[in-house]
């Protein structure tokens, strides 16, 4: 099959689904976006420039993100609570790079060095508005690495720190460069969201 694009692609991103398969172009309101299959249980999505796809994202414990007290945190919601679940905006910059944000919140997830310390942060930055050449925007690129259907996302900009959530529920959103300690969770999976 012979893909043709009408504008620039962005990115491309790649990732595990249960069996669903795509080979035509698919416009939404987030972006026009190319689908294409790329065997069992893989999605392949071309992004055009100033679009997004929208993701639900929750950890291998089936902890969800959500906001509290202006902070990320990832906890169990119940049925009467999963309206507050954060969905992630992802624009995918380079083949596994891409930015995260919450999605119609108008804030990105970053890494931020400060001395000797690294930190993960909320900032106020339009999702869109970000670009891959500029060094600045380095603290909001993630590295994806798959595991079969689960991810994990690497610091571009301090790399060996991974996005992480605690054991235990409720706890912030953070990093840590020890993603095989039993008491951090850095493996996540992603769903589209239609």
């Amino acid at each position: 099959m012979e893909l043709s694009f009408p504008v620039h692609v962005l990115g491309v991103l790649e990732y595990h689904t249960s069996g669903r398969k795509l080979d035509e172009d698919l416009p939404n309101s987030r972006g026009h976006r190319k689908g294409l299959s790329t065997g069992p249980g893989t999605q392949r999505l071309f992004i055009t420039a100033g679009s997004f796809l929208l993701f639900r994202i929750w950890d291998v414990n089936q902890k969800t993100f959500y906001m509290r007290n202006n902070q990320l945190v990832a906890g169990y919601l119940q049925e009467s609570n999963t309206k507050l679940q954060e969905k992630i905006d992802v624009v995918p910059i380079e083949p596994d790079a891409l930015f995260l944000g919450l999605h119609g919140r108008k804030l990105c997830l970053a890494c931020v060095k400060s001395g000797d310390e690294i930190r993960f942060q909320l900032e106020a930055v339009n999702i869109t508005d970000l670009s891959k050449n500029k060094e600045e925007n380095k603290r909001f690129t993630f590295i994806r690495s798959n595991s079969g259907p689960t991810t994990s996302f690497e610091s571009a900009a301090c790399p060996g720190w991974f996005l992480c959530t605690a054991q235990e529920a409720d706890r912030p959103v953070s990093l840590t460069n020890k993603p095989k300690e039993s008491f951090m969770v850095t493996k996540f999976y992603l769903q589209e969201d239609q």
